[in-house]
């Protein structure tokens, strides 16, 4: 009897239509076992390995340079070989890799939360002043690069910081920048779905019983446009990932003392023409696995839940 009911369920399970979709696409399970290899040694890097990169007390200059274990003069002890500081560039990937992915998620929850009350405002006030006021503002900050907005804003902060705050703020003011740089996509998005849920039946309902209007932005509209927004979300992710990564490898984003991708690739191209190649392959080369990986999972939803591809 169990077994009947268990054998129905798995039936019922794999014939859904996200979860065949997704166990017959080998390249997305592929992406989301790395993700989640990637995600899990990033986050478990305190029990994962031994060495704290980022604490100077903890180095030693005797093992600065050393190459991968697998080439002369390699250690077993640093895998992936070590820095100019001896740093052990695995570790300095796990712990680099956990400062890109915290950066790219709360930039892009930033831009979510910005960008999708917005769009609703303007989609169930489509032709309004209102409508029109942010609209205007979304249209004129596309034209302008991401990066260069996150520059400026960068730029602003570290001239009315001391260079010590300016550290320690880092992260956060990286945050806010690709963050209030990357709104006016979700905002359009979210505003085309809410300009089509204002003509329907149930709104023209909701308003002919007198539901205020936040209500039915907040309770009948909001739920019906927000899963687009998100899924498009995911690819922004890796966006917000590489605009991390390129804005430290400039020298403006996350500091050495606490390095993420994109400043351990800066460092290492220090030293790419004198024969140190690892330390900048590695952490290239995780950075452009972890934004495919992330991309590939985001196409996937992206046609999985596009209702004119079911």
């Amino acid at each position: 009897m169990q077994t009947a009911k268990l054998s129905k369920w798995w039936a019922g399970f794999y014939d859904h239509d996200v979860t065949w979709s997704f166990l017959h696409s080998p390249l997305t399970m592929l992406a989301s076992l790395v993700t989640l290899l990637l995600v899990g040694a990033a986050f478990g890097a305190p029990y994962l390995t031994s060495y704290t990169p980022f604490e100077p007390g903890s180095l030693s200059l005797m093992d600065a340079f050393l190459p991968p274990a697998w080439e002369a003069g390699g250690s077993a002890a640093h895998f992936l070989g070590t820095d100019g500081q001896g740093r052990d560039v695995l570790a300095a990937i796990m712990y680099g890799t956990q400062i890109s992915l915290i950066v790219g998620l709360f930039s892009v929850l930033l831009s979510v939360a910005i960008g999708i009350p917005l769009g609703i405002i303007a989609g169930y006030a489509t032709g309004s002043w209102i409508d029109t006021l942010i609209m205007r503002v979304a249209d004129i900050q596309l034209t302008i690069p991401p990066i260069l907005i996150a520059l400026m804003i960068d730029g602003v902060v570290r001239t009315s910081m001391s260079n010590e705050l300016h550290e320690e703020m880092a992260i956060p003011v990286l945050i806010f920048s690709i963050g209030i740089a990357s709104w006016p996509q979700y905002a359009r998005i979210t505003r085309s779905g809410a300009m089509v849920e204002r003509r329907k039946d149930y709104i023209a309902a909701a308003k002919l019983i007198q539901t205020p209007a936040w209500l039915i932005l907040l309770r009948h509209i909001f739920p019906n446009v927000v899963g687009p927004t998100l899924i498009v979300a995911t690819i922004g992710v890796a966006v917000a990932i590489i605009i991390e990564a390129t804005l430290s490898f400039l020298g403006v984003g996350v500091p050495p003392t606490n390095p993420s991708l994109g400043t351990l690739i800066r460092i290492g191209n220090n030293f790419l023409f004198s024969g140190e190649w690892w330390i900048t392959f590695f952490p290239a080369f995780t950075l452009v696995i972890l934004v495919l990986s992330v991309n590939l999972i985001g196409d996937w939803l992206r046609d999985t839940f596009n209702p004119k591809l079911r």
